[in-house]
Parts: structure tokens; C-alpha cells; sequence
């Protein structure tokens, strides 16, 4: 496997200097479009004009040679424009005004999967993909690109280091260099893009470094595919139900290993059958592996059907239809490798990767741009189920319609607050009315959890009313949790006192909940340790007691002493 292609392969002795330049630029553009104050979100105009800079400047330092350099410009600007218009619908899509989303991901991993295709490309000079050209160039800027990230850290390390040795005489100034941004957005491109050149340079380096990485990678193939393998036997003993009660995701678990089983298949192959390592063991490890991925991804799809049958779809879940959906056509796939040429599976196997590749960099890109709107498809999801009563309106995630699904859900919000049922207004109109998602995620939940509340409180004052007022106070404080005990006083017209105690445990808190306050300030809580105490039979009293106090020319000073 060698680093340079024929055309390409002679030496260009300032590429780690220019390329260095162009990523130094880049990271301080980069850093003036996004400073700003963190308490505002950042415009989507800025988000988008920042993408085009980071995926523009990173597209062409991992993809430039000489040979054909003027294709490399035209693929990083039309990536560049294409991510930042997937980027500015992202962020304007939602409340939040947010970049990260899903669809975001998705337009950054088909960048990623369009260099490679794009570098046999030029190499070639014309549409055509040989498979080894094709899996060298996906493995040498996986390699270049972790080693010149390492590169950035030791970088900074060392620029730490000097600065510290010359603060110890009393020269601060390479630290206050340092704690600038810009300063290190522009250092970091510069230390980036230097490695990047001085990696692409060095025809022996880096093939060492991409065998380091397979010999390590390919140790690793037969203990995955033993531990799969048993996997998915012992589940025909033990069942599926340990799956569903997991609290981990048993999808993305799934998936993980899917995808974990797809790396390490690649590792041992090799990109012919000529440089396939000839260990008969780590054969039959690719095969097991390729073979465990199909039913793999089929227990995460029926992992996955499950939790939309229980809770409907949403934007993530529609994403994770889609990664399983990925999964299944690969499985597909492996298995007719596996069904067309037996122990010699990698040999159909190698083109149809490439085929698998183009397919999944066009349906990256085409989920990525605001074509198929997943927000609607959540919102409607979502409302049946509150229409058809399987889910109440204090269960109801408010939140999501208002922050997670888009134009469609706020829209159907504003129609609720309107003119909906009389318990649904106040929610969604809260909802509509919240400046941050967190705010209406409490809400809800206190709205849930006080429904719950009147059969755990212990009320002490016989005059005390559990108003739905009182619950969301009581609820807000997240004292009095299923499991816990809880007792109520009333102080007086305006405050509360909450008295609260887990199951099992030694510590009895106390809450003061002001009615006259906001509902979500914070209360004032005093937590003791009394033994464990049932508080639904104990004595609970309130007792005058008797305290002394420092006074210093008539005003008090410090705590009351006991």
C-alpha cells in the first residue's frame, strides 16, 4: 500500500508550509465567525459562513496534490456551499437556533465519504474507482488525519511548555499569547495543516503508521467476531427481553457492533486478495464477522420498532430507522458474498463496498439537504398518539413540539394553544411562550410528577389545600420523588414546609416553598441526619425553641449559637 500515486508521486517540499498557511487562515476566520457572547445563540448566517470555512479548508489540505490541483479547489468549495446551506437550514429549523443536529452529521459524514471517492477520482483522470487505489486513499486520511490531530496536541503541549519556562523569569507574554482565541484557533490550524504536509510527503511514514493500525486492528478481528458469535447464540437461551429492559440503548449498542464488525472486516481483507494476510484464523474471523452484521442490525431494527411502538417516532428515532436501515443493506450484502463465493467472500465483497460507498455518500447528502421534513413526520406521530389517548397531556413532551420538530411543531402548537382541548392550551401555549427548551422540559415534568403527588404527601395542616398550584410547587423542588416520603406543613398563608426522606435512607430534608416566589427559584433546603424514619406514622411537629445570639453596639452578628 503505498501513500503517493503514480502521477503524484513527486516530491512538493512546500506543501507542509502552504498547507499550514491555508489551515492557520482558516482556524482564525474560523474563530471571528464564532466568538460571540455564549449567552445569545449565534446568528445562522455565521454558523453557516464558519462550516463553509472548516469544511472548505479541510476538504482541500486532505485532498490537494499537484497532479489536477485545480479539482481539488472546485471539490472543497463545492462541498464547502453544500454544508453550509445544510448548516444554515439546520440552525434555522429549530428554536434553539443550533448547527448540531442530525442533519448537520449527516452532511459532514458524506463530506467525509466524498474524499476518498474524489481522490481515486482524480488520480485516475476519469470516473473510474479501482478498488485498492479507492481503499488506500479511505485509510491514508483516516491514518494522516489522527496523526496530525496528535500532532496539534503535542503541538500545544510544547507551546505551553515554553511559555511556562519563560513566565518562571518573568516574560508573560508567549501565556498571554496563548489564552488568546484567535490565537489558538490560528495555531492549531497552522500545527494541523503542517502535519497534514509533512504526512503527505513522507512515502514510508505514513504505510507504516496504516500498518501499525491493521496489525492492531486485525488482532482484534477474532476476538470480536467470538464475542458476537456467542452473542447471538446465547440470546436463543437467555431471550430478547434483556435487550428491551436495558437502560442502555439497545439500538446503538447494536449498531455499534455492527459498525465495529465492518472495521475490523475491512482491516483483515485488505484491499486485494494478493495483500489478504494468509492467517487462516483471522479469515474465518472476517467471515464470522460478516456474517453476525445482518442479524445484528435485525435485532436493532426490531429494538427499534419496539420504542416506536411504544413511543412514536421523533426525529432521533426516524435517524436510527435510517442507520439500521444502512446496516440491513450492508448485512445484505455481506451475506450474498458470503452465499456467492463462500471462503472467498471478499472477493465480491470488494465492489460491492465501493457500490455500498457511492450509495451511502448519495443518501448522506440527500437526508442531510431540508428535503424530507422529519420534524412533521414526528409531529403528527406524536399528536395521534395524544388524540387516541395513549399518552395523557401531563405526559405529553411539550418540549419536543416546541424545540425538536421543527416549523410543523410549533405551528400545530399555536393551533393547540388556540383553539385545542381546555387541557392541552395552557402546555403547549407555556411551551410556545419558553425561551429555552430546558424551561418547558422542567415544566413538564413537574406537570407529570404532580399527578403523581397527592398519594405520596402526608398533609399535616388542616387547612391546607393540594391545589394543582401547590403540586407544581412541591413537584418543581424534586424532593418528594417515587420511593421517597413525604410531609407537608403550612407556615403560614405564603410558605410551605416540605419534609422529605428516600427509601432507606438516614437523612431527613426540610424545604421552605415560597408560594409568593418564582416557581422555578431555588428553595431553601436543610437536610439532617436522624436514622431512618417512616414518615408516614412518625411524630412530625414544629417546636419553639430557644436560641442565643451575638450582638455587636445592638446589630446581630453571625449564626444563632445553639
Amino acid at each position: 500500500m503505498t501513500e503517493h500515486s503514480d502521477a503524484d508521486a513527486a516530491p512538493w517540499h512546500l506543501r507542509p508550509w502552504i498547507i499550514g498557511l491555508v489551515c492557520a487562515f482558516g482556524g482564525l476566520i474560523f474563530w471571528l465567525l464564532t466568538d460571540h457572547d455564549f449567552a445569545t445563540p449565534l446568528p445562522p448566517v455565521r454558523q453557516a459562513m464558519a462550516t463553509f470555512t472548516a469544511v472548505g479548508t479541510l476538504s482541500l489540505v486532505l485532498t490537494i496534490e499537484r497532479l489536477r490541483w485545480s479539482w481539488a479547489i472546485g471539490f472543497a468549495l463545492v462541498w464547502a456551499l453544500i454544508t453550509a446551506f445544510v448548516g444554515w437550514s439546520t440552525a434555522s429549523y429549530g428554536q434553539g437556533a443550533a448547527v448540531y443536529e442530525w442533519p448537520y452529521f449527516a452532511g459532514l459524514f458524506a463530506v467525509l465519504l466524498a474524499g476518498p471517492l474524489f481522490q481515486t477520482i482524480r488520480d485516475e483522470g476519469t470516473w473510474q474507482l479501482p478498488y485498492p487505489r479507492l481503499y488506500a486513499h479511505f485509510w491514508n486520511d483516516a491514518v494522516i488525519g489522527a496523526a496530525s490531530l496528535f500532532f496539534t496536541g503535542l503541538a500545544f503541549l510544547l507551546a505551553w511548555l515554553i511559555a511556562g519556562l519563560f513566565a518562571i523569569i518573568g516574560i508573560d507574554a508567549l501565556n498571554t499569547l496563548l489564552a488568546k482565541a484567535w490565537f489558538g484557533w490560528t495555531l492549531a490550524g497552522f500545527a494541523f495543516g503542517a502535519a497534514v504536509g509533512i504526512l503527505r510527503e513522507q512515502d514510508g511514514f505514513v504505510p507504516a503508521l496504516q500498518r501499525l493500525a491493521m496489525a492492531v486492528l486485525r488482532v482484534l478481528a477474532p476476538v470480536l467476531a467470538f464475542a458476537l458469535a456467542a452473542f447471538l447464540v446465547s440470546i436463543a437461551f437467555t431471550g430478547l427481553q434483556g435487550l428491551w429492559d436495558s437502560w442502555l440503548s439497545a439500538t446503538a449498542l447494536l449498531l455499534a457492533a455492527s459498525a465495529g464488525a465492518v472495521l475490523l472486516v475491512n482491516a483483515v481483507i485488505a484491499e486485494s486478495r494478493s495483500e489478504r494476510p494468509h492467517n487462516r484464523v483471522l479469515h474465518l474471523s472476517a467471515l464470522v464477522l460478516v456474517a453476525v452484521i445482518l442479524p445484528l442490525s435485525i435485532l436493532a431494527a426490531l429494538a427499534l420498532g419496539l420504542r416506536i411502538d411504544q413511543y412514536g417516532w421523533t426525529p432521533e428515532r426516524i435517524w436510527g430507522s435510517v442507520a439500521v436501515a444502512v446496516a440491513v443493506v450492508y448485512g445484505l450484502g455481506g451475506w450474498w458474498a458470503i452465499l456467492a463465493a463462500r471462503q472467498d467472500f471478499d472477493e465480491p465483497l470488494r465492489p460491492f463496498q465501493t457500490r455500498f460507498a457511492i450509495g451511502l455518500c448519495a443518501a448522506a447528502l440527500l437526508l442531510a439537504l431540508p428535503i424530507v421534513d422529519f420534524g412533521a413526520i414526528s409531529t403528527r406521530s406524536q399528536l395521534v398518539r395524544l388524540e387516541q389517548g395513549k399518552i395523557s397531556p401531563n405526559q405529553f413532551d411539550w418540549a419536543a413540539m416546541a424545540f425538536d420538530f421543527g416549523p410543523t411543531g410549533r405551528d400545530r402548537l399555536a393551533k393547540i394553544a388556540r383553539s385545542g382541548p381546555a387541557a392541552w392550551r395552557e402546555p403547549a401555549r407555556s411551551a410556545l411562550q419558553a425561551d429555552e427548551r430546558w424551561a418547558v422540559a422542567k415544566a413538564d415534568i413537574s406537570a407529570r410528577e404532580a399527578a403523581e403527588l397527592t398519594s405520596r404527601i402526608r398533609v399535616l395542616s388542616g387547612d391546607l389545600e393540594l391545589t394543582p398550584e401547590v403540586l407544581r410547587r412541591i413537584a418543581a423542588q424534586q424532593q418528594c420523588l417515587p420511593g421517597s416520603q413525604c410531609a407537608l406543613l403550612k407556615l403560614d398563608q405564603s410558605r410551605l414546609l416540605l419534609v422529605s426522606a428516600g427509601d432507606g435512607q438516614a437523612n431527613v430534608t426540610s424545604t421552605v416553598v415560597n408560594l409568593d416566589t418564582a416557581a422555578d427559584r431555588e428553595a431553601e433546603r436543610d437536610p439532617a441526619e436522624t436514622g431512618i424514619v417512616n414518615l408516614e406514622t412518625a411524630t412530625i411537629e414544629l417546636r419553639p425553641i430557644e436560641r442565643r445570639q451575638l450582638f455587636v453596639e445592638g446589630r446581630p452578628v453571625g449564626e444563632p449559637l445553639k
